[in-house]
């Protein structure tokens, strides 16, 4: 059982993980995006929304059940990242170009997407649920042969996920390598501590607020479509925007490392799986179930109360920049 615990958890964590390593990304250039529950909506949408789409297109070919693991994928991650990509455009575009508050302008962002998931998806759920058992084939839930992974514990441990999972984690460092190493990370990271700075030598501030709010949001998504094709095997009735809360607090959990956030996650979905196998009464076992938002709670206040020394958010996040305004 314990073998099971930790490989639910870990599957569990690519959820809060993408979530958390997308609001980091937007974070670091100095937006406060509290939108992205909202977004991780839109992505779930979106590749729900890609999903029909390439089950439509084998319909009209006259091959319904012939379906190909490389592109149920790509049909549903495109889509995923398109819709969740232009959320996070709409909240740079409200934001930047409109001077908008982003506090207002993420919890509006939030609203509509939790609101627009159910109603879109209503149009055709029934279709992708019926066609879930072609599309959550290779790629979406077992990379690896069933023969392979079940061989022995270690194999279990190590190789029983699909791509997303792994894909998340490698998001997370190279996101972490790119931040510390690269120009780009370090122009990045300039414009959420000092847009004035980093205008001044020639850095494009707007420019670097679009992009990463833009990617930030794409890989988000990625956390609502994981949600929706693995967790849930396309049950649309269960929405993400809950997970979406508890991943934008990782992010201070984690102290802006996505690194950092690989472990944070894991921890945070072990909370999360860890009531569903204890040998307790319904009631006493919802308790248990709240201990993840407890915990988050108690991280926020700590975090605030020892901000010096825990770690410190990007100097400029949630403050706009206007080159006029100096």
């Amino acid at each position: 059982m314990f073998l099971e615990i930790i490989t639910s958890s870990i599957k569990f964590a690519t959820v809060f993980l993408f979530g958390s390593a997308g609001e980091t990304v937007t974070e670091k250039s100095g937006h406060l995006n509290m939108g992205t529950p909202g977004i991780m909506c839109i992505g779930a949408m979106g590749s729900a929304i890609g999903a029909y789409i390439y089950l439509s297109i084998l319909v009209k070919l006259g091959i319904p059940g012939q379906t190909n693991a490389f592109l149920a994928f790509f049909f549903t991650a495109f889509f995923c990242l398109l819709f969740a990509g232009l959320a996070g455009l709409l909240f740079s575009f409200i934001t930047v170009t409109l001077r908008c508050n982003q506090n207002v302008t993420g919890l509006a962002l939030t609203t509509f997407g939790v609101g627009l998931y159910p109603f879109v998806i209503s149009f055709f759920k029934k279709e992708i649920s019926l066609g879930f058992s072609s599309l959550s084939s290779k790629y979406l839930m077992h990379v690896f042969p069933e023969s392979f992974y079940n061989a022995n514990w270690f194999t279990q441990l190590f190789f029983s996920y699909g791509i997303l999972v792994y894909l998340a984690i490698a998001v997370a460092i190279g996101i972490a390598i790119i931040m510390k190493k690269t120009r780009v990370g370090l122009f990045l990271r300039t414009v959420g501590e000092n847009p004035a700075a980093a205008d001044a030598a020639g850095i494009s501030v707007n420019r670097y607020r679009y992009l990463a709010t833009i990617i930030g949001s794409a890989i988000s998504g990625l956390g609502g479509m994981y949600y929706l094709f693995d967790n849930c095997s396309a049950a649309f009735e269960f929405v993400v925007d809950s997970y979406g809360w508890l991943a934008v607090s990782l992010v201070i959990f984690t102290m802006w490392n996505t690194n950092i956030g690989i472990a944070g996650s894991f921890i945070f979905a072990f909370l999360y799986i860890m009531p569903g196998y204890l040998n307790v009464p319904g009631p006493e076992k919802q308790i248990f179930a709240l201990i993840p938002y407890f915990v988050t709670v108690i991280i926020l206040v700590v975090t605030s109360i020892f901000n010096k020394k825990l770690g410190k958010a990007p100097a400029g996040l949630g403050q706009s920049y206007f080159r006029e305004d100096r």
